[in-house]
């Protein structure tokens, strides 16, 4: 891919090159969130054990969430992105885990109820609401319990805002709309909120 897919108005184009670029030095980006990411599954583990539980994380990027997510010893955890130079920086750095090639759009190598909980970090804010109530669609599809959200509520530093710009992400928009959108995606929604200014947003599939 070349650098005008970053300029292109397909949204999947153009995330596609940001992340097939950043994927070399994403360890980098995952160092810096490790602590948040531990923090926050941590968190979910509070609200419903994670133990034997299988999971899907959707949009994995270099595999450092569902890393996480797996300390609390699942039954199973598969990892899919759309990009795959993320996908082999995420085998790399975690083997115990399953990854697969896959469009969080589409994710046609899953049947209905596959997996106990669906979750993505970091992902939504990255592409329009019509695109998010899609992914939504398909992430519910899949799981049998919850969709669990891991994303950006209220204020985040400078640093965040400018790097969204720079992304070309839906971020302002996100935090302003998303849990309607979540609202009108499920039964049943709760949000646990952390002082970092993220939080998880968590859709129940039956109420």
């Amino acid at each position: 891919m070349g650098l005008w897919h970053y300029f292109s108005k397909n949204e999947d184009k153009r995330a596609l090159f940001i992340f097939n670029l950043i994927a070399p030095v994403y360890h980098l980006i995952d160092k810096g969130t490790k602590n948040n990411y531990i923090k926050m599954a941590a968190l979910l583990n509070s609200y419903i054990s994670l133990v034997g539980n299988s999971i899907l994380d959707v949009g994995c990027g270099t595999g450092s969430w569902i890393s996480a997510l797996g300390a609390y010893k699942l039954r199973k955890s598969v990892g899919v992105d759309f990009s795959l130079k993320m996908l082999r920086q995420a085998e790399k750095n975690h083997p115990q885990t399953e990854f697969i090639h896959q469009h969080g759009e589409h994710l046609s190598a899953f049947a209905d109820n596959s997996f106990n909980i669906v979750t993505a970090s970091f992902v939504l804010h990255g592409m329009k609401s019509g695109k998010r109530a899609l992914m939504l669609s398909e992430m519910r599809r899949v799981a049998k319990k919850l969709v669990v959200i891991h994303d950006f509520h209220g204020r985040s530093p400078l640093s965040v805002e400018v790097l969204e710009r720079l992304e070309r992400s839906d971020y302002v928009h996100f935090k302003k709309h998303f849990k309607d959108e979540m609202e009108a995606a499920f039964p049943a929604v709760e949000v646990l909120n952390d002082e970092n200014g993220n939080a998880l947003y968590i859709g129940h599939v039956d109420k």
